[in-house]
């Protein structure tokens, strides 16, 4: 896995919820359709200016609701990592089991704007706006949610590890 990601910032505010990052109606839809359906009510047209490797920056109690996998959406967009002053704890998990990282980092909505350039290292725990030159330290992730997230997420993991087979 890369640990050190660069890419420029998206800011969202407090308490997005998994119904506006995955409207239900896209729930029925293939990942690539429904990928183009991310936050549409909160900021209509973002889908579409997002580039591989972009970052998404949230403010507290990002992912606030259901146990939605939003995470292979934005992968699908391609972003490349989270970074929140919160996480909401089944949302933080549905990123790690899919490969998607995500640091909890206290005051990081604050830190950027739309566009700014986003630096951060998932292993050494830290994001920096390389705009403004502000570094922020991120809470460290456990050498196990390294492992899942270096695999791929769980279910590479599991088949790297011989518990699934290669077909999963």
């Amino acid at each position: 896995m890369v640990t050190r990601i660069s890419g420029r910032a998206w800011v969202v505010g407090d308490s997005v919820t998994t119904d506006a990052l995955y409207p239900a109606f896209a729930m029925k839809l293939p990942v690539a359709e429904a990928a183009r359906h991310v936050l549409y009510e909160l900021r209509p047209g973002w889908t579409e200016q997002v580039e591989p490797g972009d970052i998404l920056i949230a403010g507290r109690n990002f992912g606030l609701g259901s146990s939605r996998p939003v995470a292979v959406l934005l992968r699908e967009l391609g972003i490349a990592a989270l970074a929140a002053d919160e996480f909401n704890s089944l949302f933080l998990r549905n990123c790690v089991n899919h490969g998607l990282p995500a640091l909890t980092v206290p005051g990081v909505r604050g830190a950027f704007a739309d566009g700014d350039i986003a630096r951060l290292d998932v292993e050494a725990s830290w994001i920096e706006n390389a705009t403004t030159g502000d570094r922020l330290t991120a809470g460290a992730l456990p050498p196990l949610v390294l492992d899942i997230l270096e695999a791929g997420g769980i279910l590479p993991k599991l088949v790297r590890e011989g518990y699934l087979p290669n077909d999963v």
